[in-house]
């Protein structure tokens, strides 16, 4: 392995850590998962604008393009919201073990909006995931709500890629995702401005040490994060930056388990179901790619 290399596979992990790290940051912070979600999406846009001002970027989208954009920036927020929500609802392993179904999700999703065919190993890959999911639900029944909302934010997670993988292919990411944070930042500020309205429930603002978390959340978790990996996304194959990816969950409850101790004890069901979540996630690109590798061999010998 060369070196640029070595360091690209290094950079993708501390990516994936990074992302890993986001769950944590979301129990640290104080505020409500709705006011959370508001400061980073605003930190994002910031930290993404001065980005692509340096790089000089060209901002200019057709109108059909820029509502598409702000409308999926609204997904992102509402995803955001109950991720974070059922962190606060349950706890970081949860809500990580939870998000893990996305690719199931996403497997049931991309047929619909691209009109493919259902691969008949994605299906079993997703009862597999269920299995896992049924253990989580059976052992795990305090976190019922907490769940539940996981879920739905896996949901979210899956239809906004599927949604994004069009838009991929005439924007750069980081212009796509400024535009999206501008769309998930405008909805938040309605609900925030609506939920308020005739009420003497105030704007709740952040703790020193809560702005301090959702600078690191909005800069290094959001906008840093999310360049890097399509820096690395130019080096190596979709195959392995997917299958590392996949770890986030992983990463996360381990840290979860060493900053939070006690309260991200799990019974072992939930263990037991969320290894079998995560063995279906990483398996599935696996034999997917020994599968492609197959084919190619078995059309060159035709």
């Amino acid at each position: 392995m060369g070196k640029d290399l070595y360091y690209t596979y290094v950079k993708l992990h501390v990516i994936v850590l990074i992302f890993g790290f986001t769950a944590i940051l979301g129990k640290l912070i104080t505020l409500p998962a709705l006011e959370l979600v508001w400061y980073r999406m605003l930190i994002a846009i910031i930290t993404f604008f001065i980005y692509l001002k340096i790089t000089k970027e060209n901002l200019a989208v057709s109108r059909p393009e820029l509502l598409k954009l702000l409308g999926v920036g609204v997904i992102i927020a509402v995803h955001w919201v109950t991720f974070y929500g059922a962190i606060k609802l349950s706890n970081v392993s949860v809500a990580l073990g939870c998000f893990a179904t996305t690719a199931l999700f996403t497997s049931f999703l991309e047929p619909l909006f691209y009109r493919k065919k259902i691969i008949l190993a994605e299906v079993l890959t997703g009862l597999i995931i269920i299995i896992g999911l049924y253990l989580i639900f059976r052992f795990e029944t305090r976190y019922l709500v907490g769940i539940l909302v996981a879920l739905l934010s896996a949901f979210l997670a899956g239809l906004f890629s599927v949604l994004n993988k069009k838009l991929v292919a005439s924007h750069r990411a980081v212009k796509i995702s400024f535009y999206e944070m501008i769309g998930g930042g405008i909805a938040l500020s309605i609900i925030l401005a609506l939920s308020g309205k005739g009420t003497n429930v105030p704007f709740l603002f952040p703790t020193w040490m809560d702005l301090f978390y959702l600078i690191l959340l909005g800069t290094v978790c959001t906008a840093f994060a999310h360049t890097v990996q399509v820096d690395v996304m130019q080096h190596l194959t979709a195959y392995t930056v997917t299958l590392t990816i996949n770890l986030e969950p992983v990463y996360g409850i381990i840290l979860a388990f060493f900053i939070f101790g006690e309260t991200e004890r799990m019974t072992a069901g939930f263990y037991i179901g969320t290894l079998i979540i995560l063995l279906s996630v990483i398996g599935f690109p696996i034999m997917q790619h020994y599968l492609i590798k197959r084919k190619r061999r078995i059309s060159q010998t035709d």
